[in-house]
């Protein structure tokens, strides 16, 4: 299974100083995601600084739009919409209502979160490599069939395929 972990941090900077750790595991083979963004959001500032980190070998599972998207649909449209109608878009990615709430509760001004895609067993590892650091974490576990969806619509490979599965 795949899952999506949200590890926030109490400080707008322990998002950053928690990614350093986990790129050297990954360097050194001991631990692979698939995918790392970072949220960091300065106590006076009215929306978070965010990026996509990609891997420690500089891949990235996901286009920065699915980043782009969760991010605009967590910290920008709650200040526009009902915050009951802001994920429908996300629902059949495995990312309710109810866990992007979540995420909105926690990731607020002087806070800061590591979005991880990986494999669920990669949630073990880096539980370990966060023992010593105040962390929280939400998970959202992706269904095959989600996972899917979400690479074929976010897939930072921009090569397309035929129906047949030749490469364009």
């Amino acid at each position: 299974m795949t899952t999506l972990s949200i590890w926030t941090f109490a400080t707008e900077a322990g998002a950053e100083a928690a990614l350093r750790p986990l790129e050297r595991r990954q360097h050194q083979r001991l631990l692979h995601v698939d995918d790392v963004a970072v949220v960091a959001w300065a106590a006076d500032a009215v929306r978070p600084r965010t990026y996509q980190a990609g891997t420690a070998a500089g891949t990235a599972a996901l286009s920065g739009a699915f980043w782009g998207l969760l991010f605009g649909t967590v910290f920008l449209l709650p200040l526009s919409r009902p915050a009951a109608a802001t994920g429908a878009g996300l629902a059949h990615l495995g990312l309710s209502d109810e866990f992007l709430g979540h995420a909105r509760g926690r990731v607020v001004a002087g806070t800061s979160a590591l979005f991880l895609l990986a494999d669920d067993a990669a949630l073990d590892p880096v539980r370990d490599l966060f023992a010593d650091t105040h962390t929280d974490l939400l998970v959202s576990t992706l269904t095959r069939h989600q996972k899917d969806a979400l690479t074929r619509a976010f897939s930072a490979d921009t090569r397309s395929t035929d129906p047949t599965g030749a490469t364009r």
